[in-house]
């Protein structure tokens, strides 16, 4: 319980795989798992850590926590040519300025802008001693990616630390969760929206570490069709177990409803990864601790038609994490593919001599959801703790990063194949 209980969620997870990385023995592994590209730790940067994204001309992109010139991190582009990806670095973060160590992967904007955080550097305040955070956009011009500080975090009221990918709405504006700083020093929810050529930062939401929760979650936030914003927190609620939430307009005011509080063992409790939604508005995600064995779970919310927020809203656990050969510590967010079975990563579980985490599917049946292990992680090369989740190309592979292994010991690129 002592990685939930520090606001850094995000860098301490990584931290302790990391260092579990260097003790390792890894067994070896032989399935639809394939690396397609290895970090060095270098200028091409290391412990990627991000959701990745696709272009409209299939090039993917991600982050990197470390590596790059100045050894804090980098955006990146893996571009497909001939029979392999090749990989560049678009920015390196400078650690002061322009942010360091960014987590949480880049968004795409319709004219090809990308936009991200840093949970540390820029101008802001000295929060940790290595700056509060900023928000970012890249831009092309020519071969060359300029970087604009979008907002640079003071660590006070707006909140420090930002971990996760940012949305954006159909008028440009950029949402996105700090898990640190606040009026109540619990994280924050914010909007940045341009206003006369200058980005302005408000929050939406101050959470309070009552029942409304308390700090946000790796993964981003959930853009509903009605504008509103739904998703959870790693902590706090009713049962200190999280909770799942919804932030609705109302003109210039954010109304917020918390749709569920996780109780923990044998409910889900302690949720790391974002929401996503299916064709009927359910809301699905994963939990880093409960189920029935404590090991985590993947939990379905469904709105009736009656009742106050708080009861309208039903939760099941769909599944619960064993450990051993199965996943454990789901931290991801999830992903539909087009017959409705979900997929996602594990932090944990899978080869027992490793315990470097999964590929997992979960296949809807009558009464019930079956889950099945893809990929154990621990082979000599395949990468170690995928953390973060999956990214389908549209053609039935889908990709995702490891922060640690691979040939270098600093991380990989992978595709799954089911």
């Amino acid at each position: 319980m002592s990685v939930l209980q520090c606001h850094h969620s995000t860098v301490r997870i990584l931290a302790v795989l990391l260092f579990a990385a260097a003790l390792v023995s890894p067994a070896s592994a032989a399935d639809t798992e394939s690396v397609v590209y290895n970090f060095t730790g270098g200028n091409d940067g290391g412990n990627p850590a991000a959701q990745l994204i696709f272009d409209s001309a299939g090039n993917m992109y991600g982050t990197s926590v470390v590596g790059g010139l100045y050894g804090c991190g980098t955006v990146f582009q893996l571009s497909f040519s001939g029979s392999q990806w090749n990989q560049t670095v678009l920015f390196d973060f400078d650690c002061y300025a322009t942010g360091k160590n960014p987590y949480g992967g880049v968004i795409l904007d319709s004219a090809g802008n990308l936009y991200g955080t840093t949970v540390a550097g820029g101008s802001g305040g000295d929060c940790t001693g290595d700056g509060c955070g900023v928000v970012y956009q890249l831009a092309k011009s020519g071969d060359t990616w300029n970087e604009t500080v979008l907002y640079s975090f003071t660590g006070g009221d707006d909140g420090f630390g930002p971990g996760s990918a940012l949305v954006m709405d159909k008028a440009g504006n950029l949402y996105g969760a700090a898990p640190d700083g606040g009026a109540y020093q619990e994280g924050v929810v914010y909007q940045l929206a341009l206003n006369n050529g200058q980005w302005m930062q408000t929050v939406i939401h101050a959470f309070t570490g009552g029942d409304d929760g308390a700090v946000g979650s790796l993964g981003p936030l959930l853009l509903d069709a009605s504008g509103g914003l739904n998703g959870v927190t790693e902590l706090g609620g009713k049962y200190s177990a999280g909770v799942a939430f919804r932030l609705s307009r109302a003109g210039n005011t954010w109304n917020y409803s918390t749709l569920y509080a996780f109780q923990g063992l044998p409910d889900a409790g302690f949720p790391y990864g974002g929401l996503i939604a299916d064709s009927r508005g359910r809301l699905y995600g994963a939990t880093y601790f409960g189920g029935t064995g404590g090991l985590g779970s993947v939990f379905e919310l469904a709105s009736g038609a009656t009742g106050t927020v708080l009861t309208r809203w039903k939760e099941s656990v769909l599944y619960s994490f064993q450990g051993g050969d199965d996943a454990s510590f789901p931290t991801s967010t999830l992903v539909f593919d087009a017959a409705g079975n979900l997929y996602g990563t594990s932090s944990s579980g899978g080869v027992p001599s490793c315990d470097c985490g999964t590929v997992f599917k979960l296949t809807p049946r009558p009464g019930g959801w079956d889950e099945s292990v893809l990929h154990s992680f621990g082979g000599a090369t395949d990468g170690l703790y995928p953390t973060y989740g999956l990214t389908s190309d549209g053609n039935g592979h889908y990709f995702g990063v490891t922060p640690a292994g691979g040939l270098y010991r600093q991380g990989v690129v992978y595709q799954i194949t089911p």
